[in-house]
């Protein structure tokens, strides 16, 4: 971009705060709102968030406030970082101040469970007519505290406007952050939300202490069963071998810093989700798409059965003993199965 651009961060979760500082390091005028008076006091002044990213010195411009209205009433670029199931009530409090020309970027990854919207669908509908072609999913393999440490990251920006995706590849590239772009909206944002399902499979089999070869077959069906039902909801399929399939996908069931990895790491050494959770200070996206993913694969005749199996342990009580075998005696099939037409 040629030119400063005025940029609300909507959310001061780990990964809002480290896109807020990411941009306020290229120079971007920049504000987080957050609901924690903690969080906004410590941006502002002590240059951490306390709470969500501690230990990482934030950039002197980046402002916090607990005003959202009065925020983004002047932004020209909104970013959602809200959790997924929170996206429309936060944005319906806020949708009669928001400027008709605001591009709107979210970066929430899941599922809404009473509606099955992604993140984007929800906006777009809150927001009102017209408000799609503003819409740009961030999505791709990103943990925020090493974007924060500035280590080189790789995401894709998919919109249905061309152009509108080319100015948020612009406004957040830089030399250690490089930015993709895809018109496939649908795709993205589904592989974003799925593969936190997978990544609670991918840790309990961490703590069931099984090797390499179950994870490499866990990953690998993990992500057949991601593209089936994502091709099957008008996903491109070449989106899920890309960043923000199996790029993310790869990150959140191998990496120590994915929270729904390390939610299945602790149900797979005994313990319940209730513990597990109680523990957490931020939200595991996972735990709550599996149950949208679990009504989406039956309404569009799908079959996902790792999915199934991680949903029964969430949902249905069943032990993390059995799945393996459950898994591994079904039906014999071919692995280039394609679904039902």
């Amino acid at each position: 971009m040629e030119r400063a651009t005025s940029t609300v961060v909507v959310g001061g979760g780990s990964w809002g705060t480290a896109l807020a500082n990411h941009l306020a390091i290229k120079g971007e005028p920049t504000t987080i709102w957050a609901r924690e008076p903690e969080v906004v006091e410590g941006v502002n002044t002590e240059r951490e968030n306390p709470i969500f990213l501690p230990d990482v010195t934030l950039d002197d411009s980046l402002s916090a406030t607990g005003d959202l209205k009065r925020s983004i009433r002047e932004a020209e670029v909104i970013v959602s970082s809200v959790p997924t199931q929170h996206v429309r009530a936060v944005w319906s409090g806020v949708a009669d101040v928001v400027p008709a020309e605001a591009l709107i970027v979210t970066v929430s990854k899941g599922i809404e469970i009473d509606t099955l919207a992604t993140p984007s669908a929800i906006l777009a509908d809150v927001l009102g007519q017209g408000a799609a072609s503003r819409i740009v999913a961030l999505s791709g393999p990103s943990f925020a505290r090493e974007v924060a440490a500035r280590h080189p990251t790789a995401v894709v920006a998919a919109g249905a406007d061309a152009d509108r995706t080319r100015l948020v590849q612009e406004l957040f590239s830089s030399e250690v952050f490089r930015v993709y772009t895809s018109p496939d909206v649908t795709g993205a944002e589904l592989g974003g939300a799925l593969k936190n399902v997978i990544a609670l499979a991918a840790g309990v089999v961490e703590g069931l202490r099984y090797g390499h070869n179950t994870m490499a077959a866990l990953m690998t069906r993990g992500l057949a069963e991601i593209s089936r039902l994502g091709v099957a909801l008008g996903g491109d399929p070449f989106t899920f071998a890309g960043l923000s399939g199996m790029g993310d996908l790869i990150l959140t069931c191998t990496g120590g810093l994915s929270r729904n990895r390390t939610v299945g790491v602790e149900l797979g050494r005994g313990r319940s989700l209730h513990e597990v959770e109680a523990e957490m200070n931020m939200v595991a996206e996972g735990v709550k798409t599996t149950k949208a993913v679990k009504q989406l694969s039956e309404s569009v005749g799908i079959e996902m059965p790792i999915c199934d199996q991680v949903y029964a342990v969430l949902y249905e009580d069943k032990p993390v003993a059995d799945v393996a075998r459950d898994l591994m005696v079904r039906p014999l099939t071919d692995e280039r199965a394609r679904p039902p037409a």
